[in-house]
């Protein structure tokens, strides 16, 4: 990929320097509940932000407007609530880590309704909406997970590889899933509604992809936490790419495509959030001003050009208002 790289710089030279870009800052928000730890986040659409408070067992919103923090607890007091998004409908739908539940919050009464998973399903990680299905990967049980929200019916789907660790999980524009098997090498893909699922092995067997995201193309970005790379599989082509994060062994964390064009990753050992430019493959850094802490998913709204971290370790949420992205 280095070569690549020297060419996308000299093609850039070639057509003039382009302007330079803002640089972004980050608004820190201090949620009031004692001791929370903020692990994932999720936009509605009004711009609110819903995040699990997985120390306090809690589901909680900032309203950005007004600065404005509520939050409820799960009716499992030890639910330890991780993933989080927020459905088309409006509902909040989040992953029980601790106690094997997936909660259901309805956005008319604001009461939640859990699902209690069957054995092996012993820690609900990432959860996404896809085909009609809440699918939502189980990392200990090395199983992708499938609710469906009209009966409860929940469906487990095994991985080939033992202790292959599930994790991140992204949707794809054709509709299939792809999963980080974060105790592998290896990139899982999934198809619904069946669930048939074949493995991509990555070309270092060190690598441990975490967290992904599928572009527009359908390439698939993924964060190699172990090794500290930026990685790309492009499914079109069987190819791959990767790109080491500012910090050596910076040990990249939550990943998602910005309302730029851009991805952006948390480096959990240099405490700053890094843009990288497809075109160009430029890196740029954004220190969070707390430190301590460790970004482990991101959120985006799109319709306002935000970025949305959740701090954990230091209770915070964190916004870049990302300079170009339309709004």
């Amino acid at each position: 990929m280095k070569r690549l790289a020297v060419l996308a710089a000299a093609a850039a030279a070639a057509l003039g320097a382009a302007p330079a870009r803002a640089q972004p800052v980050i608004t820190e928000y201090h949620i009031p509940t004692p001791n929370a730890f903020p692990h994932d986040p999720a936009v509605d659409a009004d711009g609110g932000v819903w995040y699990t408070d997985q120390a306090n067992s809690r589901i909680g919103r900032l309203d950005p407007a007004t600065g404005r923090f509520t939050d409820q607890p799960t009716p499992s007091a030890d639910a330890g609530p991780h993933g989080i998004l927020v459905a088309p409908d409006g509902d909040v739908w989040y992953t029980g880590n601790a106690n094997g539940t997936i909660g259901r919050r309805d956005h008319r009464t604001g009461t939640i309704r859990e699902y209690r998973l069957p054995g092996g399903m012993p820690d609900p990680h990432t959860p996404l909406l896809a085909g009609g299905y809440l699918w939502f990967t189980v990392q200990r049980g090395g199983v992708i997970g499938r609710l469906d929200p009209a009966t409860g019916e929940v469906r487990s789907i095994a991985l080939p590889t033992r202790r292959a660790l599930p994790y991140g999980l992204a949707l794809a524009p054709d509709g299939t899933l792809w999963v980080a098997l974060f105790g592998t090498n290896k990139l899982g893909h999934l198809v619904p509604p069946d669930g048939s699922l074949a493995e991509v092995v990555l070309p270092d067997p060190g690598a441990r992809p975490r967290r992904l995201v599928v572009d527009e193309a359908g390439r698939v970005w993924y964060t190699d936490y172990a090794r500290g790379y930026l990685g790309l599989y492009d499914p079109a082509t069987h190819s791959y790419g990767e790109w080491p994060t500012p910090t050596a062994g910076g040990a990249p964390y939550g990943i998602a495509l910005g309302p730029d064009g851009r991805l952006w990753f948390d480096e959990v050992r240099s405490g700053a959030i890094v843009a990288f430019d497809r075109a160009t493959h430029a890196m740029t850094s954004v220190p969070i001003p707390t430190r301590g802490s460790v970004v482990r998913n991101i959120a985006v709204d799109r319709a306002r050009g935000r970025i949305w971290l959740a701090e954990s370790g230091v209770g915070r949420l964190g916004r870049i208002d990302v300079p170009g992205a339309g709004r």
